[in-house]
């Protein structure tokens, strides 16, 4: 393909760029695809010769764009947000362009030295004290286990007596990350939450004692500002308190919620935060920032390095002693050059752009909050401090009846998500079925939570007259 060539190529695929953010809204959120259905329609050996660019093109639009789920989609309410927005998009665009391999300074200058900046502002939005340093990771997964392996080289004792902690509502990557970074399943103490499904630091602190009186060694806690299924606040700095109290490593994961952090009046929902030893958050849930996009705070750099800096000759260069290289800094050699869009996104928006967004989908959840607790037979089991409601809808019929009503509002939440207009996801709360709504897409509107609560109280209407056994 020539460059005039792909200037034209280029340009279509722009207009239909354009197209699809401007009428994504249209689209059915999840396909009717069955399974394999896409896969028989794609030739099952690759061309010897290469095709028309027009003719791939119009195979992506006719066999792949159907069998997508639209997470932009304004009536996505599912799982947590997965933000982009127009200036990330062409962002990554550039970073597709150039092409760069940003493994270190000497590799890209320009790309350390703005991850460097932008890291810094990002900091400064949040509130963290200059004593963290940032470095952009691809998922809060992939940081989670970063904070636990320096954790683990950072603990005074052999692996097989190095514990870790998390909550019953901690996120699955904990639990995984725990097993990659060498810690015994045994080893995992899962830490009892209170009313609100956020840790129990007391609980904490007498499993840290009796273990060290066991001869173990506490290693890492891991903290969640925000859980997945209800995004509870575990008490950061009773949490922090024993911590240092035992010299046990705190890693907070806020991979969804840390995005309010840049709201002045969310922060004190944070508090203790700066206690940490290492927090993460994603950009690209709810920050206007293409996946994958995690930024990831630590305090004590030298630890981190020990765990991951290496140094063949190959990579060695004179500027090593004067620069970053965020190789030393995570799992990855190879590294992508994330800070593009991230700066593009806080550049075009501004911080004031960002926390009005933030402040809108947050109203919007507390209105919607609203309409279901004021609707007969609807309950909320969790707070929303941010954009997530957690709902159940009980009728009277079958109260003191969990297994059915576990099934009552499964079948309520696959009616909703039939109309493939709006899609909501559900998790367990208290052993309980619990429907989950989460505001947060880039072009949801206040007319979109509307027509999803309407779906949610025709289907509960449906369900209920099936009961009765009206058509």
């Amino acid at each position: 393909m020539t460059p005039e060539e792909f200037r034209r190529q280029a340009h279509a695929l722009a207009d239909w760029m354009a197209d699809y953010l401007r009428d994504v809204g249209s689209l059915p959120i999840v396909p009717r695809s069955e399974p394999g259905q896409v896969r028989r329609a794609l030739p099952a050996r690759p061309p010897e010769a290469g095709e028309p660019f027009e003719r791939i093109t119009a195979d992506f639009r006719e066999l792949i764009v159907p069998g997508m789920t639209h997470w932009n989609h304004p009536g996505w309410f599912g799982y947590f947000p997965a933000n982009h927005s127009p200036p990330s998009i062409l962002a990554e665009m550039l970073t597709a362009t150039l092409g760069a391999q940003c493994m270190s300074w000497q590799t890209s200058p320009a790309a350390t030295e703005l991850e460097q900046v932008v890291m810094d502002w990002l900091r400064g939005m949040l509130g963290l004290p200059d004593t963290f340093s940032g470095v952009i990771q691809d998922t809060a997964s992939t940081a989670t286990l970063v904070a636990l392996l320096t954790a683990r080289d950072a603990a005074s004792g052999p692996l097989e007596r190095l514990t870790v902690y998390a909550s019953a509502e901690a996120h699955s990557s904990v639990a995984k990350g725990a097993r990659l970074a060498g810690f015994g399943p045994e080893r995992l103490r899962t830490v009892p939450v209170d009313g609100t499904f956020a840790m129990d630091a007391a609980a904490l602190a007498a499993m840290v004692a009796e273990d060290m009186a066991a001869g173990l060694v506490p290693a890492c806690v891991v903290a969640t500002a925000g859980t997945t299924s209800s995004t509870a606040m575990d008490p950061l700095r009773e949490i922090a308190e024993v911590c240092r109290r035992y010299a046990v490593w705190l890693h907070v994961d806020a991979a969804y919620a840390g995005s309010a952090a840049i709201l002045p009046e969310r922060r004190a929902l944070f508090d203790g935060v700066e206690l940490a030893d290492s927090f993460v958050f994603n950009p690209h849930k709810w920050l206007l920032t293409n996946f994958d996009c995690s930024a990831y705070f630590v305090r004590d750099v030298p630890a981190l390095l020990r765990t991951f800096a290496t140094s063949p000759s190959y990579l060695r260069t004179t500027n090593d002693p004067d620069v970053v290289n965020y190789r030393d800094w995570g799992i990855q050699l190879g590294r992508r050059f994330r800070a593009l869009k991230l700066w593009f996104v806080i550049r075009s928006y501004g911080v004031e752009g960002l926390r009005a967004m933030l402040r809108r989908h947050i109203a919007m959840a507390e209105t919607f909050r609203g309409w279901v607790e004021s609707e007969p037979g609807f309950v909320v089991p969790a707070p929303s401090p941010f954009g997530l409601v957690c709902l159940r809808h009980e009728p009277v019929e079958l109260a003191g009846d969990a297994p059915r009503l576990d099934d009552w509002n499964r079948g309520v939440l696959e009616r909703v998500n039939a109309s493939r207009d709006v899609f909501l996801t559900h998790t367990t709360l208290g052993g309980r079925y619990t429907i989950r709504m989460a505001v947060g897409q880039w072009q949801t509107g206040p007319e979109d939570v509307e027509r999803a609560w309407r779906r949610i109280v025709e289907a509960a209407a449906i369900e209920r007259n099936k009961l009765h056994g009206v058509p």
